[in-house]
């Protein structure tokens, strides 16, 4: 039998298959369907002062986390073409839904890429961006709430420097098998695992324009587009990946570029800081520093730019109530501030915390 080329090769035209009328119909209901796949860091010690070596390898996803380039370049080939199925990534063009259950869920208009695999699939670089954005991290009118990722939220570890490379997230102090919710509601994008960095690790993308990155877990408890409301489960605490021990590490992102999470919560007092948040590139200015030390800055530099927390004590101030306050142990307050049993705390002392 020939093949098209041969028979055009002789000058004929090869046959014109036609397709029924229902069947283009059929294609054209499920272009935008976007098929998620059926997918059947020894505890810190809060007494003493734990320096974490939890820093990613240079091929796990949490050190492609921020710079990643896809290898392949993506482009749309023309305002008719709905997706472009490259394996787990596809692109959308006229809208950001997901098929949920038979009902058809919008998630994140800000987004273009839908992609199970790679943190950072964006390619944009928050410093570029020319608008201000608002965001509404709560809106009760629509039912939409915000919920804290833990039952408590010790912070082991700021957003910063560690040592000498950039910590995209805050630590979150937690037991082995502590249960994880998600913060807002959403659609899970990644469920995955790092052994280089993140150890199990699950990203939600969520209505309202953010991505929220869970690392360090002992077992996810849900698959690649299973969508959550905030406060579900959505994992297990544990000490995975590149991780000196249990606690949870939490990254809140916007296309792709992480965001200090304590500019959103205030985790002391369990809560979020406002219901409304604005995103400006001056919230990305950090990755001036940070470029700088990925390409070998010195040691010395970071370290000083790491911050610590301090209390000015009041009146009627006590150290269970000041740990209690901060998320830490009394045992941690008293060794950093060299306090003993008989140690009387005085007005106006600044108590170092973490």
């Amino acid at each position: 039998m020939l093949s098209s080329f041969s028979v055009m090769a002789q000058g004929k035209k090869p046959p014109v298959k036609t397709t029924p009328a229902k069947s283009i119909q059929k294609s054209r209901k499920d272009m935008f369907k976007i098929k998620a796949p059926k997918i059947q860091y020894v505890r810190p010690d809060t007494a003493i002062l734990v320096e974490y070596d939890e820093f990613p390898e240079d091929t796990s996803d949490a050190a492609n986390s921020v710079f990643f380039n896809p290898s392949k370049q993506l482009s749309i080939v023309s305002e008719d073409t709905s997706t472009l199925d490259l394996g787990e990534q596809q692109i959308v063009e006229m809208s950001e839904e997901v098929l949920i259950d038979s009902t058809w869920i919008k998630v994140a208009g800000y987004y273009a890429i839908w992609d199970t695999h790679n943190i950072n699939p964006y390619r944009k670089d928050g410093r570029n961006l020319k608008d201000t954005l608002h965001i509404h991290l709560e809106e009760p009118e629509k039912k939409r709430y915000a919920k804290m990722p833990l039952e408590k939220t010790p912070i082991t570890s700021d957003f910063g420097f560690r040592g000498y490379r950039w910590h995209y997230g805050t630590d979150i102090d937690l037991n082995t098998g502590d249960t994880i919710y998600a913060a807002f509601d959403g659609v899970i994008r990644i469920s995955k695992w790092d052994g280089g960095g993140y150890g199990n690790y699950i990203v939600v993308r969520h209505y309202n324009g953010l991505e929220t990155l869970y690392g360090h877990m002992s077992r996810p408890l849900v698959n690649v587009g299973t969508f959550v409301k905030a406060g579900e489960a959505i994992g297990l605490g544990g000490s995975t990946g590149r991780s000196s021990g249990p606690h949870l590490h939490y990254e809140v992102r916007y296309e792709g570029n992480p965001i200090d999470p304590e500019r959103l919560y205030d985790f002391p007092d369990y809560k979020l800081i406002s219901k409304d948040f604005t995103i400006t590139s001056a919230l990305f200015n950090y990755y001036n520093s940070a470029l700088k030390y990925k390409k070998g800055g010195s040691r010395s530099g970071a370290t000083s730019a790491r911050r610590a927390a301090y209390h000015k004590v009041r009146s009627g101030d006590t150290i269970s109530e000041i740990a209690r306050k901060y998320g830490v142990s009394q045992a941690q307050i008293m060794r950093l501030n060299r306090i003993t049993g008989k140690t009387v705390l005085k007005l106006g002392r600044s108590l170092r915390i973490r």
